[in-house]
């Protein structure tokens, strides 16, 4: 069983749990490393204080599930079966001391959540979901490495993105180069759209890219990230084509300065909130305190949005193996606008950049 499972089974011994009802696919991954998107199909992943853990998928995925680190009873089920037969049959041979099961509530489908109520009506639900945010929030050996790898290949195509940048080519025209270029390099899972901005459309901090053209003095955006083994890269870089103003270069200092201010502010034990503070201080000491309308960052792993939000309003502090994004924004509807980002790991030391494509502002010729 893998410490992961362990760390749950003691937690539930603790808590006075029945068992945990895994739904959420990448938790399942997280926990086995077994990856499956079930769509409409049920995946169930069950946990207990005392008992042998089972997994329950869609049949032609048991192979798989049997392949993964799991190494416990795998139920598959077909098409024209009711998995919650199997469920009913699994949990009546666990022993059943204590009322309380915990889900997934954010994400476990109301249909479903009566459905194990069906089976037991004495059952309680409880909420496991920040426990598991708290274990995906420290990153062990080989997620580091994932994510290292991740970063490293994030860096690359921002840079294919930056090689890419000609007059008169479009925003989606760029995008397309960077991912054929990737897919080359068998780099084909991007952890989420990737944005390339220009111009006026740099000042909407998730703008949608388009038919823009790249025009001179335009700013130029990049916000993209790859998977490596399941984990996230997370980067934003922003250039200049031909040449910048002197309101340019301010915004595009500034929003370095906010970058560079945070990340070397980061230390075990700082509130979080006051991470963001710290970055949004220099924003608004330049003048561009409006300008600034999103929160310093997020968690980043297995998915490009985890836990913690890097808010002013986060009493949470930072704690050693977390990995999270820095990204300070200026974004001026009549210029546009600067976003720097970069992924960080807290390690023993302090603050590790897993981002390291250069932030001197470029000037693309």
């Amino acid at each position: 069983m893998s410490e992961k499972m362990e760390q749950i089974e003691a937690w539930l011994r603790k808590q006075e749990g029945r068992f945990a009802y895994i739904a959420d696919p990448t938790n399942v991954f997280y926990l086995t490393h077994f990856k499956c998107d079930p769509h409409e199909r049920f995946l169930g992943l069950f946990l207990f204080p005392d008992d042998e853990p089972f997994l329950i998928c869609p049949e032609l995925e048991v192979g798989q599930a049997q392949a993964s680190d799991f190494g416990h009873e795998v139920i598959g089920y077909r098409d024209d079966q009711d998995p919650w037969d199997s469920v009913k049959k699994a949990l009546s041979g666990r022993h059943a001391a204590f009322s309380k099961v915990f889900i997934e509530p954010s994400t476990l489908p109301y249909n479903k959540a009566l459905a194990l109520k069906a089976i037991d009506a004495q059952i309680v639900f409880q909420s496991i979901e920040n426990f598991l945010a708290g274990m995906r929030n420290i990153k062990d050996a080989s997620e580091l490495a994932a994510m290292k790898k991740a970063g490293e290949v994030a860096d690359y195509a921002v840079k294919l993105g930056i090689d890419a940048i000609k007059k008169g080519r479009t925003e989606t025209a760029i995008i397309a180069e960077i991912e054929h270029e990737l897919a080359k390099q068998g780099y084909s899972e991007m952890a989420f759209d990737t944005m390339v901005l220009a111009g006026e459309n740099t000042a909407k901090p998730h703008g949608y890219p388009g038919n823009r053209q790249i025009r001179e003095g335009d700013f130029v955006l990049f916000d993209l990230g790859v998977v490596i083994d399941g984990y996230c890269s997370d980067i934003t870089r922003t250039v200049c084509y031909k040449h910048a103003s002197d309101e340019q270069y301010k915004i595009y200092e500034t929003t370095l300065q906010a970058n560079l201010t945070a990340i070397k502010a980061v230390r075990q034990g700082l509130r979080i909130g006051d991470l963001d503070i710290v970055a949004r201080k220099v924003i608004t000491d330049a003048g561009y305190g409006d300008y600034f309308t999103h929160r310093l960052g997020h968690g980043l792993g297995l998915g490009e949005h985890e836990q913690p939000s890097m808010s002013a309003a986060n009493n949470k502090t930072l704690t050693t193996g977390m990995v999270f994004t820095i990204e300070p924004g200026i974004y001026v509807p009549e210029i546009g606008g600067v976003r720097i980002e970069d992924d960080v790991y807290l390690n023993e030391n302090g603050p590790e950049t897993l981002t390291h494509y250069p932030k001197k502002l470029q000037i693309i010729s």
